[in-house]
């Protein structure tokens, strides 16, 4: 089994949540663990209702044929990606954690380190 890839998102700019989802899915199809983590911006990724999936940028991605936001976060929970919301970045954006989507945590660094353990992370 290959060590556990973390994501540590923390940026709410569509380039930057489109692509931390595309590595988290694209790792857990090779078979990878993944843990999403986001904090501050980011965690607006895993809100029920994210504000960028109304982006200007997500319809011209569906137009030339790359996965949109809203393509990746179902894949991204059908491949059983861990997606964690920062506490801590909750409360400096203001976001309650009941606005969050359904199977996302609201947990720590601590949380997000023990289970990467030894594996690779990666900011964004």
């Amino acid at each position: 089994m290959s060590a556990p890839l973390g994501i540590l998102l923390l940026s709410g700019a569509h380039d930057r949540t489109h692509y931390a989802l595309v590595l988290a899915t694209g790792a857990a199809a090779i078979g990878r663990d993944v843990v999403l983590f986001a904090s501050n911006a980011g965690c607006r990724l895993f809100l029920a209702d994210p504000p960028l999936l109304s982006d200007a940028r997500e319809a011209l991605l569906a137009e030339r044929g790359v996965a949109t936001l809203a393509t990746l976060l179902e894949a991204a929970a059908e491949l059983g990606i861990r997606r964690i919301a920062c506490e801590a970045g909750l409360r400096a954006e203001d976001i309650e954690p009941g606005s969050l989507a359904q199977g996302v945590e609201v947990a720590g660094i601590v949380t997000f380190l023990a289970a990467v353990g030894e594996g690779q992370i990666a900011t964004l």
